[in-house]
């Protein structure tokens, strides 16, 4: 490979949570590594890989100029992110005016229910859901419903369509949150769920809010296929949120987007996302975005999801083979395992929390699925070097599982 996944990175130190994890992260419950065990990181969506070069240089360049005053973003920032989707989703006729900065996806997430809705308003979203959204909508006075997502004969997760309609219809509801890829089941939606989804949405009126931030790693040769896409009314009734801050691990130095195509939605969508005076760009996150968006991230990005296919399918097969009453849907983008251990727990007399604890004493930090609406479920993180992440599967199976 021309870039390099296999090295692994000392961050302690480094601003990381990930690896110098708050002591009052409610999780970790005070539990420490025995001695002798190291911790591996498997919780957080960050990535223990060097980000792509072109990056770093962008923002070291950027950063030798010593002025750091007022900007606008540049042209080469739009077309970055122009040409970024006409390549990478084959999307067409994107503009700079449809596109607007956003602080994160999570705060354009917030300004667009500001815009489609009223105060205690019911919000769609399906379960297992992003935490992050249940937060978001909870804090600021919305009311979440949950159609849960369920497994077919193949074990892959599928929208209950029946049970959306029926909670559509019976709430009255107007506004849904849309997670493509899927977070935390890893799960790439075909053309024809999205084509079914948005002629329910259609069919009852519903603005929709589309977190597409999962949407550039995609495993086993999986396609993405943005939402808006789909018809010429999903273009005019979504809201859909990017950022190169989870495919090149950004998140530090904020920044997201948003692509919204209807005006009406689009200049209420930014009124609302300026009132705060706070949601502007920083001029180093505007370079870091050029950097990734440069022809060489294009390479590193397909290099990391084929890095990521084999961290999956590594780790996918030894669960199966190893971890009996632990089942799991294999993921199809992302690097994230949604884990169900209720069998196993049952078997073994064990709470959900017991089994977190025990993986913890033995250094891998995985995270609590119930936040995410899944109660007896673990999330585990694989974006790290396949050496770390045998060792942490080997330390599951020799004194945890």
């Amino acid at each position: 490979m021309k870039y390099d996944f296999t090295s692994i990175i000392d961050r302690h130190g480094k601003d990381s949570i990930a690896v110098d994890i708050p002591a009052d992260t409610p999780f970790l419950k005070n539990v420490l590594p025995k001695e002798g065990f190291d911790r591996i990181p498997m919780w957080v969506a960050d990535m223990n890989f060097a980000t792509a070069p072109t990056i770093t240089q962008a923002l070291v360049e950027r950063a030798q100029h010593p002025t750091y005053g007022y900007f606008d973003p540049r042209e080469e920032y739009f077309s970055s992110i122009i040409r970024w989707h006409e390549r990478r989703n084959g999307v067409k006729g994107l503009t700079k005016e449809c596109i607007g900065y956003e602080n994160g996806v999570l705060g354009g997430v917030v300004s667009a229910l500001n815009v489609f809705c009223s105060k205690g308003d019911k919000v769609l979203l399906h379960s297992p859901t992003y935490i992050g959204f249940t937060g978001s909508l909870e804090n600021n006075g919305y009311h979440i419903v949950l159609s849960p997502l369920k497994r077919d004969g193949n074990g892959i997760w599928r929208m209950d369509f029946e049970d959306m309609e029926k909670k559509l219809r019976e709430e009255k509801i107007h506004t849904a949150i849309f997670c493509s890829p899927h977070n935390p089941t890893g799960r790439v939606w075909e053309a024809w769920e999205l084509e079914r989804v948005m002629e329910l949405y259609r069919k009852y009126d519903v603005y929709v809010i589309c977190d597409e931030i999962w949407s550039d790693i995609l495993l086993f040769g999986h396609k993405h296929i943005p939402l808006q896409s789909v018809s010429e009314d999903a273009r005019n009734r979504t809201v859909a949120l990017y950022a190169p801050s989870k495919t090149f691990n950004l998140a530090g130095l904020i920044g997201a987007y948003h692509i919204i195509y209807n005006p009406w939605i689009r200049e209420r969508v930014e009124k609302e996302s300026s009132l705060c005076h706070y949601n502007s760009m920083n001029v180093l996150s505007m370079h870091a975005l050029i950097g990734a968006y440069r022809p060489e991230g294009y390479e590193w990005v397909d290099e990391l999801c084929q890095v990521l296919t084999e961290n999956v399918d590594y780790a996918y097969n030894f669960i199966l083979e190893n971890f009996e009453g632990v089942t799991l849907a294999k993921p199809q983008g992302t690097y994230m395992l949604f884990l169900d251990c209720a069998q196993w727990c049952a078997s073994h007399g064990k709470t959900i929390q017991e089994l977190l604890d025990a993986g913890m004493e033995y250094g891998v930090i995985w995270q609590d699925g119930r936040p995410f609406h899944g109660e007896q479920c673990i999330r585990m993180n694989l974006a790290l070097p396949k050496s770390r992440v045998c060792e942490a599967f080997d330390r599951l199976k020799k004194y945890v599982f």
